[in-house]
């Protein structure tokens, strides 16, 4: 839609009304619903819900909104919310080594239009890549990390993303281990993709490994990173078929169009601002 939009993403402890507590609100303040997703967990006795509304008529200005949901809502059902605009464009930093697949896919889904996103800067701790940010004239910053300047170098990425205001980070086959400090600085802001075979096939050619085992099925994850490796909080998946004909060079293929798709999977729902985080688990709404 064209129109200018609200996006409330919020979770607090189940107890009646609630949907209509919130639908109210809107309607007295003149805000034309056009998307509504909830969903209790019946276990955690927990609410979320996913709403948005049209800005054009709302009677509380745009920068108010947070301060009145709050005072007439949040706070006396004891909510955790966040409020966002569609005229806002995100602002997403890809991190890349030497792979080049999943860049390809995000720059081409950027350049098009696809994505309303802002990429100010790609990131990387090898030279391989950087003309392909030339080539979509994005600027390329380029950080050699060893075990010897590895915090050093985290800290002046950050303080660059900072510098950025980047909103989130995409790690597009990133082949390094980011320290706790680092997460620490953006969480639930960093997606990254692995292949489905963890825990069962790690190191550096899980193909292979699964190759040799025979496997009948392969998959990607996408995921937000945690100090914890690879076990965040999951956003998508998918997987498809191999059989005893595949060679390791067509579980490879296969696994890079499942990785770039998974991706860009997670990466659409976090620019729609369709996901929301509670404990390690995401509740991805429609």
């Amino acid at each position: 839609m064209n129109s200018n939009t609200a996006i409330l993403l919020m979770h607090c402890p189940d107890q009646m009304g609630l949907v209509a507590t919130v639908t109210d609100f809107l309607q007295r303040n003149n805000g034309n619903v056009i998307s509504l997703d909830q969903h209790v967990d019946r276990d955690a006795a927990r609410f979320f819900m996913r709403v948005e509304w049209e800005l054009e008529g709302f009677s509380i200005p745009p920068h108010k909104i947070d301060e009145f949901f709050g005072t007439l809502i949040g706070h006396k059902n004891q909510m955790q919310w966040r409020l966002f605009f569609s005229d806002q464009r995100p602002r997403m930093a890809v991190f890349v080594s030497k792979m080049s697949h999943c860049l390809y896919d995000i720059l081409q889904r950027y350049v098009s239009g696809e994505w309303n996103v802002e990429i100010p800067l790609i990131v990387s701790n090898h030279e391989s890549l950087r003309y392909i940010a030339e080539r979509f004239d994005i600027p390329f910053r380029y950080f050699p990390v060893g075990k010897d300047n590895k915090a050093e170098v985290e800290a002046a990425q950050v303080q660059l993303l900072r510098e950025e205001k980047i909103d989130f980070i995409v790690l597009a086959r990133y082949m390094q281990i980011l320290s706790e400090d680092f997460v620490r600085e953006f969480p639930n802001q960093i997606i990254n993709i692995h292949h489905s075979f963890l825990p069962a096939f790690k190191g550096a050619r899980p193909y292979h490994s699964a190759f040799n085992r025979g496997v009948k099925i392969i998959g990607a994850t996408g995921h937000y990173v945690t100090s914890d490796l690879d076990e965040g909080p999951i956003i998508a998946q998918n997987v498809t078929r191999v059989t005893h004909k595949d060679a390791v060079e067509d579980l490879v293929r296969k696994g890079k169009d499942l990785e770039k798709t998974v991706l860009a999977e997670a990466i659409w729902l976090e620019i729609q601002h369709k996901i929301l985080v509670y404990g390690n688990k995401t509740i991805v709404f429609e």
